[in-house]
Protein backbone atom coordinates (compact mmCIF):
# COMPACT_ATOMS: atom_id res chain seq x y z
CA UNK A 1 0.00 0.00 0.00
CA UNK A 2 1.72 3.27 -0.91
CA UNK A 3 1.18 6.26 1.23
CA UNK A 4 1.40 9.64 -0.63
CA UNK A 5 2.70 12.19 1.16
CA UNK A 6 3.12 15.82 1.13
CA UNK A 7 7.27 16.88 0.52
CA UNK A 8 7.65 20.24 1.40
CA UNK A 9 11.06 21.83 0.68
CA UNK A 10 13.24 22.73 3.88
CA UNK A 11 11.96 26.34 5.36
CA UNK A 12 14.87 29.05 6.37
CA UNK A 13 14.11 32.86 7.63
CA UNK A 14 15.79 35.00 6.27
CA UNK A 15 16.48 38.49 8.38
CA UNK A 16 18.19 41.55 6.82
CA UNK A 17 18.52 44.63 9.24
CA UNK A 18 17.49 47.93 7.87
CA UNK A 19 18.29 51.07 10.25
CA UNK A 20 15.49 53.02 10.50
CA UNK A 21 15.76 57.06 11.57
CA UNK A 22 13.05 56.62 14.41
CA UNK A 23 13.03 55.88 18.06
CA UNK A 24 12.26 51.94 19.45
CA UNK A 25 9.10 53.16 20.88
CA UNK A 26 7.71 54.01 17.97
CA UNK A 27 9.04 51.33 15.62
CA UNK A 28 7.87 48.47 17.92
CA UNK A 29 4.50 50.25 17.59
CA UNK A 30 4.82 50.71 13.99
CA UNK A 31 5.46 46.39 13.77
CA UNK A 32 2.76 45.72 16.14
CA UNK A 33 5.08 43.91 18.55
CA UNK A 34 5.34 41.43 20.05
CA UNK A 35 4.58 38.47 17.92
CA UNK A 36 3.79 35.28 18.85
CA UNK A 37 4.59 33.40 15.40
CA UNK A 38 7.91 32.70 14.25
CA UNK A 39 9.60 34.69 11.32
CA UNK A 40 7.15 37.99 11.75
CA UNK A 41 9.36 40.96 11.90
CA UNK A 42 10.94 41.61 15.06
CA UNK A 43 13.47 44.52 16.35
CA UNK A 44 17.50 44.10 16.08
CA UNK A 45 18.85 44.01 19.18
CA UNK A 46 23.17 42.94 19.94
CA UNK A 47 24.82 40.96 22.69
CA UNK A 48 25.25 43.95 24.95
CA UNK A 49 21.98 46.90 25.39
CA UNK A 50 21.77 49.59 27.35
CA UNK A 51 18.31 49.00 29.43
CA UNK A 52 16.75 50.88 32.39
CA UNK A 53 14.28 50.21 34.95
CA UNK A 54 11.72 52.89 35.02
CA UNK A 55 9.44 51.82 37.62
CA UNK A 56 12.49 51.03 39.95
CA UNK A 57 13.74 54.23 39.41
CA UNK A 58 16.96 52.53 38.27
CA UNK A 59 19.67 52.18 35.70
CA UNK A 60 21.08 52.70 32.87
CA UNK A 61 22.59 48.98 33.07
CA UNK A 62 24.82 47.40 30.64
CA UNK A 63 22.30 44.09 29.91
CA UNK A 64 24.17 40.89 28.56
CA UNK A 65 21.41 39.27 25.66
CA UNK A 66 21.55 35.46 26.59
CA UNK A 67 19.73 33.38 24.70
CA UNK A 68 20.61 30.55 26.18
CA UNK A 69 19.32 31.48 29.43
CA UNK A 70 15.66 31.66 30.24
CA UNK A 71 15.12 33.74 32.56
CA UNK A 72 16.92 37.20 32.72
CA UNK A 73 18.64 38.62 36.08
CA UNK A 74 19.78 41.59 38.02
CA UNK A 75 22.05 42.34 40.09
CA UNK A 76 20.67 42.75 43.55
CA UNK A 77 22.72 43.03 47.05
CA UNK A 78 21.20 43.28 50.41
CA UNK A 79 17.77 41.84 49.81
CA UNK A 80 15.07 41.90 52.49
CA UNK A 81 11.90 40.78 52.61
CA UNK A 82 9.46 42.85 53.83
CA UNK A 83 7.72 41.52 57.01
CA UNK A 84 4.18 40.76 54.98
CA UNK A 85 6.47 38.99 52.37
CA UNK A 86 4.96 41.34 49.50
CA UNK A 87 7.47 43.36 48.85
CA UNK A 88 11.24 42.83 48.27
CA UNK A 89 14.36 45.57 48.89
CA UNK A 90 17.49 45.44 47.26
CA UNK A 91 20.61 47.52 46.42
CA UNK A 92 22.08 47.64 42.65
CA UNK A 93 24.38 49.51 41.17
CA UNK A 94 24.16 51.56 37.75
CA UNK A 95 26.57 52.40 34.74
CA UNK A 96 27.67 54.85 36.64
CA UNK A 97 28.74 53.44 39.45
CA UNK A 98 25.99 54.79 41.87
CA UNK A 99 24.28 52.69 44.31
CA UNK A 100 20.59 52.74 44.45
CA UNK A 101 18.06 51.25 46.78
CA UNK A 102 15.02 49.49 45.14
CA UNK A 103 12.01 47.76 46.23
CA UNK A 104 9.69 46.07 44.34
CA UNK A 105 6.25 43.71 44.15
CA UNK A 106 7.88 40.40 45.33
CA UNK A 107 6.09 37.69 42.53
CA UNK A 108 7.79 34.90 43.84
CA UNK A 109 10.81 32.88 44.27
CA UNK A 110 12.11 29.76 42.47
CA UNK A 111 14.78 27.03 41.88
CA UNK A 112 17.46 29.14 39.51
CA UNK A 113 20.24 26.97 38.06
CA UNK A 114 23.24 29.14 36.90
CA UNK A 115 25.23 28.56 33.83
CA UNK A 116 27.93 26.62 35.86
CA UNK A 117 25.22 23.85 36.95
CA UNK A 118 23.89 25.14 40.64
CA UNK A 119 21.06 25.59 41.10
CA UNK A 120 19.73 28.08 43.79
CA UNK A 121 16.41 29.75 45.02
CA UNK A 122 16.31 32.91 43.69
CA UNK A 123 13.37 35.96 44.59
CA UNK A 124 11.74 37.21 41.29
CA UNK A 125 10.10 40.31 40.97
CA UNK A 126 8.28 41.82 37.19
CA UNK A 127 8.58 45.40 36.23
CA UNK A 128 9.28 47.63 32.82
CA UNK A 129 12.25 47.34 30.76
CA UNK A 130 13.38 50.23 29.02
CA UNK A 131 15.89 50.19 25.86
CA UNK A 132 17.39 52.85 24.09
CA UNK A 133 14.75 54.49 21.97
CA UNK A 134 12.57 54.72 24.29
CA UNK A 135 10.40 51.28 23.59
CA UNK A 136 9.50 49.61 27.14
CA UNK A 137 8.14 45.77 27.53
CA UNK A 138 7.14 44.16 31.16
CA UNK A 139 9.79 41.77 32.15
CA UNK A 140 10.48 39.30 34.70
CA UNK A 141 13.62 39.65 36.53
CA UNK A 142 15.64 36.91 39.21
CA UNK A 143 17.75 38.95 41.92
CA UNK A 144 21.41 37.62 42.12
CA UNK A 145 24.49 39.11 43.20
CA UNK A 146 26.23 39.36 40.29
CA UNK A 147 29.09 41.41 41.02
CA UNK A 148 32.02 39.72 39.52
CA UNK A 149 30.35 39.57 36.23
CA UNK A 150 30.79 42.31 33.58
CA UNK A 151 26.85 42.99 33.01
CA UNK A 152 24.92 43.82 36.06
CA UNK A 153 21.88 42.80 33.85
CA UNK A 154 21.14 39.25 31.87
CA UNK A 155 18.52 39.70 29.55
CA UNK A 156 17.49 35.90 28.84
CA UNK A 157 15.02 34.09 25.99
CA UNK A 158 11.35 34.54 28.05
CA UNK A 159 12.04 38.67 28.20
CA UNK A 160 12.66 38.97 24.17
CA UNK A 161 10.35 36.58 22.94
CA UNK A 162 8.10 37.99 20.49
CA UNK A 163 10.55 41.23 20.17
CA UNK A 164 13.67 41.26 19.03
CA UNK A 165 16.18 39.10 17.24
CA UNK A 166 20.14 39.25 18.19
CA UNK A 167 22.91 39.78 16.28
CA UNK A 168 25.89 38.36 18.40
CA UNK A 169 28.44 40.86 16.16
CA UNK A 170 26.37 44.03 17.15
CA UNK A 171 26.66 46.01 20.57
CA UNK A 172 24.21 48.85 21.40
CA UNK A 173 22.36 48.46 17.96
CA UNK A 174 19.02 49.78 19.83
CA UNK A 175 20.75 52.78 20.34
CA UNK A 176 23.33 54.61 22.88
CA UNK A 177 22.97 55.47 26.10
CA UNK A 178 22.17 59.28 25.40
CA UNK A 179 19.27 57.59 24.21
CA UNK A 180 18.07 55.91 26.74
CA UNK A 181 18.84 58.62 29.28
CA UNK A 182 16.90 61.18 26.70
CA UNK A 183 13.65 59.38 27.68
CA UNK A 184 14.55 58.95 31.12
CA UNK A 185 16.51 62.35 32.65
CA UNK A 186 16.87 61.16 36.10
CA UNK A 187 19.29 58.59 34.81
CA UNK A 188 21.91 61.14 33.69
CA UNK A 189 25.38 60.97 35.13
CA UNK A 190 25.87 63.29 37.62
Amino acid sequence: MEVNRIIRPPRSFKAVPQQVEVPSGQLAKEMGLPWKQVGMPRMLMGRREWIALPDLGAGPFHAKTDTGARTSSLHAEDLEVTEDGLRVRFTTVDHHGRSLRCEAPLVGRKRIRSSTGVARRRYYIETLAMASGGFSWPIRLTLANRAVMKCPMLLGRRAMAGFFLIDPQGDHLMGALRDLESHLPGIRRL
